[in-house]
């Protein structure tokens, strides 16, 4: 079970985007849950945002709401997040992650696949 993460846009300003996507391989995610989780310095990693296997449920943290989009290529194993109007405190290293269980119980428990984290730095 691999992710591969790429950051497109690298180091921004606040106001700035950034899109971060992540390709799953060596395990089938037919019915998964995909999602990012984040980890700041010094404070515990969180769930930003998921989706489900169709798309037709997503989570976002509130203090990306409005910001963030994620979004799945299924027929590519693919993950994406969109990332605009960036704020100093969105600085955290995101892991891409996948889960076969539903939403609610993911927000419970977390999820067990994660990938390598990619830094993602906005300055002020």
């Amino acid at each position: 079970l691999r992710f591969s993460c790429r950051l497109w846009g690298g180091l921004v300003q606040t106001g700035g985007s950034l899109r971060l996507s992540c390709e799953a391989s060596g395990h089938s995610f037919s019915g998964y849950v995909m999602g990012w989780f984040r980890q700041a310095p010094g404070k515990e990693h969180e769930l930003v945002t998921a989706i489900s296997w169709g798309g037709g449920s997503t989570f976002y943290l509130d203090s990306v709401k409005g910001r963030f989009t994620i979004s799945r290529d299924n027929a590519k194993n693919m993950l994406y997040m969109q990332m605009n109007s960036l704020k100093p405190e969105d600085t955290a290293v995101y892991y891409c992650a996948a889960d076969p269980r539903d939403i609610p119980t993911i927000l419970r428990y977390g999820m067990n696949y994660w990938g390598k984290g990619t830094l993602v730095t906005v300055s002020s």
